[in-house]
């Protein structure tokens, strides 16, 4: 069964330069309790398209579903139905743990009880329990990015949007985190929609790839697919078979064009 669903989804920014068509008409399809990696190079329009899905951008353009609800018809049933963890984080260096989660919760409107007792058990699951009374600010990045996390699971969504979980990780809560994102699909059955530019990730986390560039989708399947497909065989790299599709790399060090 689909959970995400979109036909020609577009976004066209206006510039001083004139229009530019960040997102050019995306189609894909995203099964229910699937980890989905959404790849692209710099520019590609991969965060465009996500911060469309999640609502937080219009399109200009075509047409879209999250969990069954229509993108431009019901925004707020999409809200209710998607968590979203951006690339910079939300967190308030102010608050702590606790006091955060419970904020969180107070904003999908639980009561001050409901919002501890979630707090509580957000916090249990994603091993947090001991720093529930630290302030945010003295976290460490992979225990930020699971409060992050915690934060996007507090009202039980049916999809997940990460957008570059582990950027600036080390190696070690990388590998946490990757492990935390398969133990949310697997005790919850929640879908999730990645985007990544660590290729590794991609391959070790996703049960299917799309990969898009200059706003279009120009390959899609399982990691292993694309390397059969694209670089010779299952024993070829991710790396390969992104650069045989795209031509471009897919590290994070090229420069992003601000509209996108």
């Amino acid at each position: 069964m689909a959970i995400i669903s979109t036909a020609g989804l577009a976004r066209t920014f206006q510039s001083k330069a004139g229009p530019v068509e960040a997102v050019r008409g995306i189609d894909l399809t995203v099964r229910a309790g699937e980890i989905l990696g959404f790849l692209g190079p710099n520019g590609a329009g991969k965060t465009t398209t996500l911060r469309m899905l999640t609502t937080l951008l219009p399109p200009t353009g075509g047409a879209a579903t999250v969990a069954g609800h229509d993108l431009l018809r019901d925004p707020a049933a999409v809200r209710r139905a998607c968590g979203y963890v951006p690339q910079s984080g939300g967190v308030d260096p102010t608050l702590s743990v606790r006091e955060e989660l419970a904020t969180q919760g107070r904003l999908y409107r639980l009561t001050r009880t409901q919002a501890a007792a979630r707090a509580r058990e957000l916090a249990d699951d994603l091993g947090l329990a001991g720093l529930l009374d630290r302030k945010t600010s003295t976290l460490s990045g992979g225990q930020r990015r699971r409060l992050d996390i915690a934060m996007g699971l507090t009202h039980r969504p049916e999809v997940l949007f990460l957008d570059e979980p582990t950027t600036g990780l080390d190696p070690g809560s990388r590998a946490d985190l990757w492990e935390l994102v398969r133990r949310i699909r697997a005790e919850h059955g929640t879908t999730v929609f990645l985007t990544t530019h660590y290729l590794d990730e991609a391959d070790a986390l996703a049960d299917r790839l799309v990969v898009v560039d200059r706003g279009v989708v120009v390959a899609e399947g399982t990691p292993d697919d694309l390397k059969t497909r694209y670089a010779g065989g299952t024993g070829a790299s991710l790396q390969d078979a992104f650069l045989a599709i795209t031509g471009r790399s897919a590290t994070p060090q090229e420069s992003t064009p601000v509209a996108v």
